[in-house]
């Protein structure tokens, strides 16, 4: 397993999902947003294996402030992604093409 925690703020679910994996002695690699640049090929990944809705978060006041957030294109959200990284929902918590959103064990539990 190679599990990558992509986080852009510590929210309390990121700090869940990295206890998580600590408790089962499951090595992960925690990225943060704000240093680690994404790439297109990454954010397609993201998009195609949770949706363009789970992906954006916008429960969050300045995401909802932001245009990105009302795109219905995957060609204009991909560099909005890139150039602001906190619109995505967190953690996003990647092993290979799996993916989930936010707190998710009844999920990881099923990765080998």
């Amino acid at each position: 397993m190679n599990i990558q925690i992509y986080c852009g703020k510590k929210n309390f679910d990121v700090q869940k999902a990295e206890r998580w994996f600590k408790e089962r002695r499951i090595p992960f690699q925690t990225l943060d947003l704000k240093k680690h640049k994404l790439g297109e090929r990454e954010i397609r990944l993201m998009l195609s294996a949770v949706g363009r809705e789970q992906l954006i978060d916008r429960e969050d006041k300045k995401t909802r402030e932001h245009p990105a957030c009302y795109y219905d294109r995957d060609e204009l959200l991909i560099p909005a992604i890139q150039e602001s990284p906190w619109l995505l929902k967190t953690p996003v918590v990647r092993n290979g093409n799996h993916i989930t959103i936010g707190y998710q064990p009844d999920v990881w539990e099923t990765w080998e």
